[in-house]
């Protein structure tokens, strides 16, 4: 019995490490070569994304649209699946006008498909991670969101945050 549990704790932190480096890292030469088979230029390198929740009491612009994007893989643990729902659900119960209208957009993507690679590479989304896209006049301003995962065991102060957090993009 006590081989086993060893065994199931060798596996768990495998899969957490897998989880932890993320996606398939993509080469340069498959970006530059699928590029120039579909007739377009690379994407242009972007800043890293940050990490940042403005306060309430900074003077910001209000967003013309925010994309929130929930990267996972194909097999997903507890906190990965729910950090995307509590995201989706308060996006929905708490700004159901926005949502409806397409000021605030939820996408769930899969990075571990091909298709999905346009997405990642923009993002540089590795692993499960949340991602919020403020954008004012057609400029993307990406920032990850680490906080989402610190508060994932409790969802009244996950909507808590993640709905001041983006009160305060909207210019609420």
């Amino acid at each position: 019995m006590k081989m086993n549990k060893k065994i199931i704790i060798l596996i768990g932190l495998i899969l957490a490490l897998v989880l932890f480096f993320g996606f398939k890292k993509t080469s340069n030469q498959e970006v530059k070569s699928s590029s120039v088979a579909s007739g377009s230029s690379p994407a242009p390198a972007t800043n890293p994304p940050k990490e940042n929740t403005p306060s309430p009491s900074q003077n910001v612009l209000p967003a013309d649209k925010i994309e929130v994007v929930h990267f996972h893989g194909t097999h997903q643990c507890w906190s990965c699946i729910t950090v995307g729902e509590y995201a989706l659900k308060t996006i929905k119960e708490r700004f159901p006008n926005e949502y409806a209208s397409g000021k605030i957009v939820f996408k769930d993507v899969n990075g571990e498909l091909k298709e999905n690679q346009e997405i990642v590479l923009k993002y540089q989304a590795r692993g499960s991670s949340l991602f919020v896209n403020t954008i004012r006049d057609d400029k993307d301003d990406i920032v990850e969101d680490t906080t989402v995962w610190r508060l994932v065991g409790n969802e009244s102060q996950f909507t808590r945050y993640f709905e001041n957090k983006l009160k305060i993009l909207l210019g609420k």
